[in-house]
């Protein structure tokens, strides 16, 4: 018996979500900007590969599958590494000492 290639790989990526938000939600908030750095990393190669699979093929077939899901890996990508940058700020403002006003 032989197990269908996609069912193999749906498995996979359902076991991963699974693992990630448990090891996402276990990380203590002292942790949080590391991840988020480290998070920003993967997007960024995410985003060379995307930029490679949306320009791949013919210039007169620009709209097939590759080049679609390419745009949108692109804008994931890009929402993905500004809003951790915009949180990770926000994080290390909070452990900023306050000036006192005299």
């Amino acid at each position: 018996m032989e197990i269908d290639p996609f069912i193999f790989r749906l498995s996979i990526f359902i076991l991963s979500i699974f693992i990630g938000y448990y090891v996402v939600w276990s990380v203590t908030p002292s942790l949080h900007t590391p991840l988020m750095s480290v998070t920003n990393a993967i997007s960024s190669v995410i985003i060379v590969g995307a930029i490679i699979a949306s320009l791949a093929g013919d210039s007169e077939t620009i709209f097939n599958a590759a080049n679609i899901f390419g745009f949108l890996a692109i804008v994931l990508a890009a929402v993905n590494i500004f809003g951790g940058f915009l949180v990770t700020q926000r994080m290390l403002a909070m452990y900023k000492k306050k000036k006192k006003i005299k």
